[in-house]
């Protein structure tokens, strides 16, 4: 009798936690990929793990970014809200992170504010692209498109709160298929269009 070796891919994901990070877009993005069982982490941009959000919410990331610089995910995701998209910006290590993903054709994702930090280190020039409204000039070179989510081959974008929930079940459908994040929606009473 021959035995028949399955191999399941394991999806790994880091979101990244400036001070100031937009809360709800934070949460619903872990929750939803830990749902379609994609290893995700949170990693504090400080050496502290709690870090405050932009309404005062603290959360506990599970590493620091420097325990895991090491590392080479699947998906590298940027919360928005205000401060924190800024303090992304402003951090030294992000654009070496985030252009090692980048170059070994890893997906980076950003929803809110936060892709003005992808559009400013060039990741976002020729790609068709999305924001919150009021940062959709700072996309750099790239094709600004008004919907929920733009994903353009690597490069996944989104608006904002209200679409919180579309952003995390597009980086499902991506990395797990359209099945799953169907079922995802489903069982959330989330509406499909």
């Amino acid at each position: 009798m021959q035995s028949i070796l399955i191999i399941f891919m394991s999806i790994t994901a880091i979101l990244l936690l400036a001070e100031g990070f937009e809360e709800i877009e934070t949460a619903t993005t872990l929750d939803v990929l830990r749902r379609a069982d994609i290893h995700i982490i949170s990693a504090s941009l400080s050496v502290d793990k709690l870090v405050v959000g932009s309404r005062n919410i603290t959360f506990q990331a599970d590493k620091t970014l420097e325990e895991s610089i090491e590392t080479l995910f699947d998906l590298v995701i940027l919360p928005g809200g205000m401060p924190g998209a800024k303090n992304l910006r402003q951090d030294l290590r992000i654009p070496d992170f985030l252009e090692k993903h980048h170059r070994e054709n890893r997906a980076l994702a950003a929803i809110c504010a936060a892709p003005y930090v992808l559009g400013e280190l060039g990741f976002l020039n020729g790609k068709k692209a999305t924001s919150y409204p009021t940062f959709q000039n700072r996309l750099g070179k790239s094709t600004v498109i008004n919907e929920n989510v733009v994903v353009d081959g690597k490069i996944i974008t989104s608006q904002g709160v209200g679409t919180a929930l579309d952003f995390a079940l597009t980086l499902v459908s991506i990395f797990k298929g359209e099945k799953k994040s169907q079922e995802l929606a489903e069982a959330m009473l989330v509406p499909i269009n």
